[in-house]
């Protein structure tokens, strides 16, 4: 009997019935890496007890340790301490009920990832909703993450029209409208997060009845010798600062005060979402593959790549609020896998090309080319088993046979139904896809599932001798980029 799921205690489960299997990748291929999914797992551990990745390099050439998997785990010692996290709270409080909006700067992963915790815990209504409804916590929007002249004046129209209208309305003990600016930079000199900043900053404190304008830095917080624009910047400006820590790649960042500086902005579950992505390193701790949901992925799309083409990855949750983990996705899988060279420096050109997909929409938009186009493609499916809301179909017009047949429905079922047909379809014509199921969208969850993909990029460079750490191929625009910018300087 095939084996087609791995099922955690929490209910977490990866269905790879679709992925394995006659006419898939088959037992014989994962029996012939072997030797070499123990190596990735052997490495695996050592990245957990040391941060050393074989042949990992700096941008500057320099050994760098890798300390993402250290995140999950909250220790005095750790990057997340009882500490660091107590503060993320305090300042989330601090908030409520006394700051108006947060803008947050941020481009890469961080955009990426707190957009994700954004997107799950507030929705796409929040801003539109009332301080009670938001528990006191202030309006959150994002910038930084594009150098669009268009968005960046609207947004601070947007604000503009805020504090216009709080002034009208103002009670005698309200105050001025506040704006919490929040900007992300390891370095302070990335062009798009401090060109928007600089953009917004300018504006808001011009403007008149007045906006009280606060400025949260996350950087990196070394002094001397190393100290960075932003942080010197910061230190003199007077501004509080949170980490971007040293070891954790942007597309890693999430799990650290790069994103956990917007969770506590929106009062998202920081405690469960980083107890999730612990349960979920432990899991992966199991040498035998079988019950190792990273390890299992990582070989699972790796074999379906190098032996069966399938160099294009799908990642299509079926809900409109996990749309944005597949963006952060995108980056994760580029950056870690896209490489050009083996740790031999052999040319390789590795990685799958990941697209970003949602059911249904994307039903009625990609899936002409995922049924009948090229067989290149895993699609990878995310299923949300137990909604908070689930409103049932109405039978509002019985007249109508189409209709009333759906009737007695809920929306969740129905949805199921499409992701169900979608994968047997891909199935039947031999193409290759699979679901991860969260019991629930919470943040638990979430960390399990956000954690589970980053771990397995990780076993997945060990498998393709890639490094998974660096992004080379980033540095060549951005050599092309300064003298360019002094072209176009008036």
């Amino acid at each position: 009997m095939e084996r087609t799921h791995l099922v955690l205690s929490s209910g977490f489960t990866f269905d790879y019935t679709n992925l394995y299997g006659q006419g898939l990748v088959t037992q014989t291929d994962v029996a012939a890496i072997g030797e070499r999914l123990m190596a990735a797992h052997q490495a695996m551990e050592h990245m957990r007890s040391t941060g050393e990745i074989r042949g990992h390099l700096s941008k500057d050439g320099a050994p760098e340790k890798v300390l993402f998997s250290q995140l999950p785990y909250v220790q005095a010692d750790h990057l997340n301490s009882p500490a660091s996290i107590a503060r993320l709270k305090e300042f989330g409080q601090s908030l409520r009920n006394k700051v108006d909006a947060v803008v947050s700067f941020g481009i890469g992963g961080s955009y990426l990832g707190n957009k994700v915790l954004f997107d799950v815990h507030c929705g796409e209504f929040w801003n539109s909703r009332g301080a009670e409804e938001r528990q006191g916590y202030p309006r959150l929007y994002f910038s930084g993450n594009n150098i669009d002249p268009r968005r960046t004046v609207e947004l601070i129209e947007q604000i503009k029209y805020e504090a216009r209208l709080k002034a009208v309305h103002a009670g005698p003990h309200d105050g001025a409208y506040r704006a919490q600016l929040v900007v992300i930079s390891k370095s302070g000199s990335t062009l798009d997060t401090m060109s928007t900043f600089m953009a917004v900053y300018d504006a808001l404190r011009r403007e008149t009845p007045a906006v009280e304008v606060q400025v949260v830095a996350v950087t990196d917080l070394a002094e001397g010798a190393g100290e960075t624009l932003l942080h010197k910047l910061a230190a003199e400006q007077g501004w509080p600062m949170f980490s971007v820590p040293d070891g954790v790649g942007g597309r890693f960042s999430i799990f650290s005060e790069v994103g956990l500086v917007t969770a506590a902005c929106i009062g998202f579950d920081i405690d469960a979402f980083l107890a999730g992505a612990r349960a979920m390193d432990e899991a992966c701790r199991q040498e035998d593959i079988w019950r190792n949901p990273a390890m299992l992925n990582a070989a699972l799309k790796y074999l379906a790549a190098e032996k069966y083409g399938q160099d294009i990855e799908v990642f299509m949750p079926y809900a409109d609020n996990l749309k944005s983990v597949a963006e952060w996705y995108v980056q994760l899988l580029a950056e870690s896998l896209g490489k050009r060279t083996d740790r031999a420096g052999r040319e390789v050109f590795y990685g799958r090309t990941p697209i970003v997909a949602v059911g249904t929409t994307d039903m009625h938009a990609q899936t002409q080319q995922h049924q009948d186009g090229r067989k290149d493609k895993v699609v990878q499916f995310v299923k949300v088993a137990a909604w908070e809301n689930d409103p049932v179909i109405p039978d509002v017009f019985p007249s109508a046979g189409k209709l009333s047949e759906i009737s007695g429905l809920r929306l969740s079922q129905a949805l199921d139904a499409a992701r169900e047909a979608n994968a047997a379809a891909l199935r039947s014509d031999g193409r290759f896809n699979a679901t991860f199921v969260l019991p629930e969208m919470t943040a638990y969850h979430l960390g399990e599932l956000l954690y589970l993909l980053a771990l397995s990029v990780a076993y997945e460079g060990e498998l393709a001798d890639v490094d998974a750490f660096d992004q080379p191929g980033v540095e060549a625009y951005k050599r092309l980029l300064g003298p360019m910018l002094k072209q176009h300087s008036p």
